[in-house]
């Protein structure tokens, strides 16, 4: 547990950093990522699969280039849906969600970084989102209510949980009845070495965190989803090698798309 606490802090500080330095430019990026420009940001986004307009349409605190995907664009979101981004940094995803559920919609954005609530907030606030609410927590245990949220979102979080069956336990309870989630994260697809586990650059950076890709889906059966598809992105080797490049961290990690139904 002393081990466990001492990793949580170094990931809160990291994270902390980045929040108050500004944009990160490549996820999790293990190479400077704190000092790297706007402009970095909004080319790594693009690489992960976001559009110009995201970019141009949401405040530009919000993005700092963190992630591994697009979840908004596998979300499928509706009109007056209620959203919950696990890990939502400064809100970069939950203000996408935020035009696409509507004044009738509502997004709930949860980080366990003050720094960062406390960017997204502002971002919010000077740009006059109405039907967004961010909350400090953890996502293991979530300050949200039973059975209130129809989307779960994420963007290269999960890995970096401690423990991620409870994570998606507190995914389970939180989705109501039909419920979805709908997440990019990085995932294992071979042993990691041990040398890559005990670096803790690594685990801050996404990698060393990553579970295999089948305990994961072994993790979902048992919190209780359905329909669970665990899809590795075309570009996830590439996006990863990008973090590391002289680590061949592509040869056991990869960026995936997760999906399933409570």
């Amino acid at each position: 547990m002393g081990d466990k606490e001492k990793t949580r802090k170094v990931i809160r500080k990291n994270y902390a950093s980045i929040a108050t330095k500004g944009s990160a430019g490549g996820c999790c990026s293990t190479s400077g990522c704190c000092n790297s420009t706007t402009t970095d940001a909004n080319i790594a986004s693009k690489m992960i699969g976001y559009t110009e307009d995201d970019i141009l349409n949401v405040p530009v605190g919000s993005n700092m280039g963190l992630g591994c995907g697009n979840p908004i664009a596998i979300a499928s979101l509706k009109e007056g849906e209620t959203v919950l981004d696990l890990g939502c940094g400064g809100g970069f995803d939950c203000f996408l969600a935020s035009s696409r559920v509507g004044e009738s919609g509502l997004v709930i954005g949860v980080d366990m970084t003050p720094d960062m609530i406390n960017l997204a907030r502002n971002n919010a606030k000077e740009d006059g989102y109405a039907n967004v609410d961010f909350r400090l927590g953890e996502i293991e245990y979530l300050p949200v209510a039973d059975g209130i949220i129809d989307v779960i979102i994420s963007n290269c979080v999960i890995n970096l949980s401690l423990d991620k069956e409870q994570v998606f336990k507190e995914a389970y309870r939180v989705l109501r009845i039909g419920g979805r989630l709908s997440i990019s994260d990085i995932v294992a697809t071979a042993e990691i070495p041990e040398e890559i586990k005990e670096d803790i650059a690594m685990m801050t950076g996404c990698i060393a965190g990553a579970e295999y890709v089948e305990n994961i889906r072994a993790m979902m059966n048992r919190a209780g989803f359905k329909d669970i598809k665990l899809i590795p992105k075309d570009t996830g080797k590439e996006i990863v090698k990008s973090w590391a490049p002289d680590r061949n961290v592509e040869d056991f990690v990869s960026s995936y798309i997760i999906e399933a139904i409570k």
